[in-house]
């Protein structure tokens, strides 16, 4: 079977010791030595002043939404996964979805404005598969409406825009290191913002608001991570060269055998290079797309409807809306394998049926 990802591990004797140290100190979670060297090791690779290492991606939203004191509407995509609008809604705010580009497939800034009310108090934007967002115009819009700004970075990771790290856009910036991400700590996530007093306010939060043993600071939940967590991303660390370079090459060779086929690729923003962190299509019609799942299913293939359908009319607990852009590239986008243990040769035979069934 090939599936449309596979966690890269690093050497097991690699990873046992760090588990050792584990067993000798019995410390665990609470932001251990292994925690703590990791946010140190992740803000020197990415080029970030301000991060902090967290239980997932889906809490370093909703602790971003919290610690702004968010309140009110938050402007966001309906093309991105549905943690970044649960987690609006879970925080009790409401997103009001506005359309994408049908190239870049983020949210079209141009028309963000339009959607402004007097409830407004956020932009939540997704880059979309780690391709970046407008930043500059997004941020005209914010600081002229005085709103704030977060991004869902959760596939971005090692994405640069202008040589700067995509994670200093914003206030606040978030990134997922599930098992399934380019960079992965098992279960995990980070967030990054400029501001040093929002960021020892989230280290609060993350605690459950614990300033000492008996005092507390802020209103907090458990977003901490553990030690096994923090040794995976350790020991990973050392390999995302290596992974991204093998993921290029799996591209590159993507692009190669489709050149000529019916399928396109998402406009990849001009002042920025591929995370390679996935490989998504955009078919000529769903009919096609459909044909060429069930070709692929039947060679033990799968690849991913990512993202359909779409949230702006897919969830029971927000306002159902139609976006041109949006319900018609939901409907023809599909994610092809990608991932570190993948083969030229299982690229070649994927474009083989791909390009087979196509023509039929």
């Amino acid at each position: 079977m090939i599936p449309v990802t596979k966690p890269f591990l690093p050497p097991q004797q690699e990873y046992n010791k760090y588990l050792q140290g584990i067993w000798k100190r019995r410390w665990l979670t609470n932001m251990g030595p292994l925690a703590s060297d990791l946010e140190i090791k992740l803000s020197n690779h990415l080029c970030v002043d301000n991060l902090l290492f967290v239980s997932n991606g889906t809490i370093a939203l909703q602790l971003a939404i919290k610690a702004l004191g968010l309140n009110g509407e938050i402007i966001t995509t309906p093309f991105t996964y549905v943690a970044t609008t649960s987690s609006i809604v879970w925080e009790g705010c409401e997103p009001v979805y506005v359309d994408i580009e049908k190239d870049s497939l983020n949210i079209d800034s141009s028309k963000i404005e339009a959607a402004i009310t007097k409830k407004t108090c956020a932009i939540m934007a997704t880059h979309v598969y780690g391709n970046p967002c407008d930043v500059e115009a997004i941020k005209k819009i914010a600081d002229k409406h005085n709103l704030k700004v977060i991004y869902d970075a959760a596939h971005a990771f090692g994405v640069k825009l202008n040589g700067n790290s995509i994670f200093n856009y914003g206030d606040i910036s978030t990134c997922s290191t599930h098992a399934t991400k380019l960079f992965h700590t098992t279960e995990g996530g980070f967030i990054v913002t400029k501001d040093k007093s929002l960021l020892k306010k989230m280290d609060y939060m993350r605690n459950f608001g614990h300033e000492g043993p008996i005092t507390y600071r802020e209103i907090g939940i458990n977003g901490k991570n553990s030690e096994f967590h923090a040794a995976m991303g350790l020991a990973n660390l050392k390999y995302v060269s290596a992974i991204h370079e093998k993921r290029k090459k799996l591209t590159e060779r993507y692009n190669l055998k489709l050149k000529n086929s019916n399928v396109v690729n998402p406009l990849w923003h001009k002042k920025s290079v591929s995370n390679y962190a996935y490989y998504p299509i955009i078919f000529e019609s769903e009919e096609t797309l459909l044909k060429c799942i069930d070709a692929l299913k039947k060679n033990d293939i799968f690849g991913r409807r990512y993202f359909y359908p779409s949230l702006a009319n897919s969830l029971p607990y927000v306002k159902t809306i139609a976006l041109k852009n949006t319900d018609n590239i939901s409907k023809r986008i599909f994610c092809l394998p990608l991932f570190h243990d993948l083969t030229i040769e299982k690229v070649d035979l994927i474009c083989a049926i791909l390009l087979n069934n196509q023509n039929k």
